[in-house]
Formats: C-alpha cells, structure tokens, sequence
C-alpha cells in the first residue's frame, strides 16, 4: 500500500473517530455525572491514536471536546471542554506514540493505554488548574482525584476491557488484509 492511500486512510480514519467522539457521549443523555462516570468521548481518541498514530490521534482528541461543546453545548466550553482538549490531545498522541514505539506485543498495547490514560489525567490536572486559577476558583487536589480517578473508574474499566480487545482485532485484520 502506498504512503499516500496509507494517510487517506488513516485520516479517513480519524474523520470516523471524531464522529463517534461526538456521537458516543448521546449514549449517557447528556448527563454530565454519567458521562463522567463513562467517559464516552476517551474511547474513539485513544482508538485514534492507536490505529491512525500520534498526529491524527492528537488532532482528533484536542478538536473532539471543542466540536461537541460548540455543536451541543456538553461540555461546558470553559473550563471544561478547553481542560478536556489538552487531557484527549494527550491522550490520542501518547498512544499513537508509544504503540508506534514499543513492541508490537498484547502488553505493550495495556502498558502504552495505561500510561496515556496516567498522563492525560496529569495534564486535565495541570490544566484545569490554571483555568481555574483565571477564573478565581480554587482547583483542588481532592478535586483532581476525584474527577480524574475515583468518579473515572467505571470509564477506566470499560477503556482497560474494550480497547486492546479493538486494537488486537484490527491489528489482526490488517495482518488478514496484507497476506491477500
């Protein structure tokens, strides 16, 4: 296959991702706290940035929050949807990265999710903190733990099961694909 059918592919790809991103947070009605439970939007950007790699994965995670908020007004825009571009940025670019970079092994697909999971979590922190710095409002960190852990659980749990599950298939349908 060629580079340039590769990156229609995969930008093709990202289109999908970011329109699952948008559509997929319907699934809690629009109610924050199980969305925030949930984490609907995580999911197409982590998948993003495993499958279409780190700049698509990046693009897609900082537009999705924007978009949604800008389309259906969820998230709030500020501080909610800005904090959440720089936490799904982060997100889709890590894991483009470092699944690009580590072996292609089922445990570097767990390592490489729980490590863009941690360190999009520290950057929603980070950045939720000066936002709210601006605004005046105390961020914090029982704020940030709860928000970014304890509430996330049920989220983190569906994104440990069902994404290496996705990313496994894919890559063995590519396989499938390129022995054709």
């Amino acid at each position: 296959m060629t580079t340039s059918a590769t990156k229609t592919k995969q930008l093709v790809l990202a289109g999908l991702f970011l329109a699952l991103g948008l559509i997929l947070p319907f699934a809690t009605a629009q109610i924050p706290e199980i969305g925030n439970k949930l984490l609907p939007m995580h999911i197409p950007v982590l998948l993003c940035g495993f499958l279409c790699g780190a700049r698509f994965g990046l693009l897609a995670g900082f537009i999705t929050p924007l978009l949604r908020s800008m389309l259906f007004g969820m998230p709030i825009m500020f501080p909610m949807a800005v904090s959440m571009a720089f936490e799904l940025a982060t997100y889709g670019f890590l894991a483009g990265l470092l699944y690009h970079l580590l072996p292609r092994k089922s445990i570097s697909i767990y390592m490489t999710l729980i490590l863009s999971m941690l360190c999009g979590r520290v950057v929603w922190g980070v950045v939720s903190y000066l936002l709210f710095g601006f605004m005046g409002t105390a961020f914090t960190w029982e704020l940030f733990v709860a928000g970014a852990f304890f509430n996330a659980i049920p989220g983190i749990i569906i994104q440990l099961l069902l994404i290496p599950i996705l990313v496994l298939a894919t890559e063995r349908y590519r396989l499938k694909e390129y022995a054709l």
